[in-house]
């Protein structure tokens, strides 16, 4: 692969130097630390099937062509925009004196708010590399912690991706969700009994919906938000135990 092909893989694998320094002609009041803001924000309120580097331009304006000094591509726009808001995880210290598996929560949890605070978040996280500084230094915690597990080196990639991987599907489910929520003005929980109506009005899914009455029942919860987190956290502690299996079957052997 040439240098230029392994340079376009990612933003992070660039050669920034070619850009010059202060003074080079680089449009002023301009920095990739503000467009990087204003492109999670476009993000944020318009989703990324909408988002433009012309539309960029315009809410920081300025011409579209200011942006591509600082940045050759929407991808690269994209790619900061993803490591940015992995930069909002707050990180446990997995050398301080904390159990292994309340990191883990953390982790896991953090992970969970910030896809669906972020719904953009879960596809980009699949298309790139994930190689930037905020994405790096969660990916680190992350080993780190499970190291502390005291699972065999061989099963660590496997356990971080039965928890992560749990989680990127959990939180991407669950920011659609709330995505498809906001777009009918309703909030959650009208949204939610709206749909049971309806689905238990339909001979298509009515059985269905009545086998799983009782499970759903079970599960309590005053409200979506109250059930989708008591899943989440049953879900997660299944996990947690069995990791703790594991490393018990591993000390037998």
């Amino acid at each position: 692969m040439g240098k230029a092909a392994e340079r376009r893989a990612s933003v992070w694998l660039e050669d920034r130097t070619r850009r010059g320094g202060k003074g080079s002609g680089q449009p002023s009041g301009l920095d990739r630390a503000r467009i990087t803001e204003a492109t999670v924000r476009l993000l944020d309120a318009e989703g990324l099937a909408k988002f433009s580097m012309r539309r960029l331009a315009a809410e920081l304006n300025v011409t579209a062509m200011s942006v591509y000094w600082y940045v050759d591509t929407k991808d690269d726009l994209l790619e900061l925009a993803l490591d940015s808001v992995h930069g909002e995880l707050r990180l446990p210290d997995p050398e301080a004196d904390e159990d292994w598996r309340d990191q883990l929560r953390t982790l896991a949890g953090e992970y969970r708010a910030t896809l669906v605070r972020h719904p953009w978040m879960s596809p980009l996280a699949g298309t790139y590399l994930n190689i930037g500084p905020n994405s790096l230094a969660f990916s680190r915690v992350v080993q780190r912690v499970m190291g502390r597990t005291g699972l065999p080196a061989e099963g660590m990639t496997g356990a971080i991706s039965a928890v992560f991987q749990f989680v990127y599907g959990y939180g991407t489910v669950e920011g659609h969700f709330y995505t498809r929520v906001h777009s009918t003005g309703m909030t959650p929980d009208a949204y939610y009994e709206r749909a049971m109506e309806t689905a238990i009005e339909s001979p298509a899914t009515a059985e269905v919906i009545e086998e799983a009455k009782e499970i759903m029942e079970a599960r309590g919860g005053e409200n979506v938000a109250d059930m989708l987190e008591r899943d989440f956290v049953f879900a997660l502690d299944l996990l947690v135990a069995g990791i703790e299996a594991m490393v018990a079957r591993g000390r037998r052997e």
